[in-house]
């Protein structure tokens, strides 16, 4: 029996001996938190109601600010015994530091069948084994070009160190949102490994500080970046494959590649606040968002890439390639962002963007 087979069948059976726990689940209202915006409005028009209808478990949206400035609220409110939303899409760094601080309930993988679609990157769990999230949405960092100024797409990475492109770049300005430290590990030292220790990081800025003459702009600003890409100001650079997509069908003379060494796979996660008491319905939720086909239905109205394998999805080769690719991810060593956070940003301003 095949995988995807196997998992449908299972997830069917499991789903009925869940239904206890649906009925149990339906008698609160769950707060869900999201990025503020965007992210806000697209779940509340094309998730929530369909969640509400299957399940029968109301949703109050919360829109959560951006930065870490969530985890400090979520915090602050279970020490006293409160939670501002049960379920909360948070950042890969704040996951992170909320896991090491304790603030995430620990969820029963039983009430989570679906679990099983994600890959290992995508379940989150604390050092005795237990698991507290899942991802939730995904997104690619790319290369991305000005196609009336570049008629080719570049094939790599290397293009960021092309003496030719002198000028000519557009790169995000902090360590832990360009990722440029994973994207130079993997192009120039084999993989991330080289990471782990603080020499093998400064090795990885001495090769990263060679971009600087090609660096017209370390931005913030996204739409400062992608309004000069549009007019062919800063022709190349990194930035994101969904929002450049988007761009390119309004007609807009830009693409998205996806080196040969890979793209950037950065993501948001599901947790559950510890001072919740809606954990049976939040855990309903997570395992309703790790089914294939509503991951499916976030790439199509969300732009995101979907957190299972492609194979369990009906995603068409089209509607896959405007959010994802099958070339294996270069993904973020999230550990040095909290780790060796001042360290990291003192030497990126020393030796990068000062």
């Amino acid at each position: 029996m095949k995988r995807r087979s196997f998992l449908a069948a299972g997830t069917s059976a499991l789903g009925l001996l869940a239904a206890p726990a649906v009925l149990r689940a339906q008698s609160s209202k769950l707060k869900i938190g999201t990025y503020g915006g965007y992210f806000q409005d697209s779940f509340d028009t094309h998730i929530y109601p369909d969640f509400t209808a299957e399940t029968g478990i109301e949703v109050e949206s919360i829109g959560e600010p951006t930065g870490e400035a969530w985890l400090v609220q979520l915090q602050q409110a279970a020490r006293a015994g409160q939670a501002p939303a049960d379920v909360s899409m948070m950042a890969q760094v704040a996951r992170i530091r909320g896991e090491r601080a304790g603030l995430w309930a620990p969820l029963d993988t039983d009430a989570i069948p679906n679990i099983a679609n994600l890959p290992d990157h995508f379940v989150h769990g604390y050092e005795d084994g237990g698991v507290y999230g899942t991802g939730a949405v995904s997104w690619y960092i790319t290369l991305v070009t000005n196609t009336d100024v570049y008629a080719e797409p570049p094939a790599s990475w290397n293009a960021l160190w092309d003496p030719a492109n002198e000028n000519r770049l557009g790169l995000l300005a902090l360590a832990s949102n360009s990722f440029l430290l994973e994207i130079t590990a993997t192009t120039h030292f084999g993989g991330t490994d080289i990471l782990a220790t603080e020499e093998g990081v400064l090795k990885v800025m001495d090769k990263l500080a060679e971009v600087k003459p090609n660096v017209r702009l370390w931005y913030r600003d996204e739409g400062q970046f992608q309004q000069a890409l549009e007019t062919g100001e800063i022709p190349m650079g990194q930035y994101y494959h969904d929002v450049t997509g988007l761009a390119a069908a309004d007609g807009k003379p830009v693409r998205s590649t996806f080196p040969k060494e890979g793209a950037v796979l950065d993501s948001g996660s599901w947790v559950v606040s510890k001072a919740s008491g809606a954990i049976e319905a939040s855990q309903v939720f997570i395992d309703y968002m790790a089914r294939p086909e509503i991951q499916a239905k976030l790439s199509r109205f969300v732009g995101t890439a979907p957190t299972v394998d492609r194979a369990l999805t009906d995603l068409t080769d089209e509607e896959f390639a405007a959010v994802a690719s099958d070339i294996p991810p270069i993904l973020p060593r999230y550990d040095l962002y909290v780790d060796r956070a001042d360290w990291v940003n003192q030497k990126w301003s020393e030796l990068i963007t000062g």
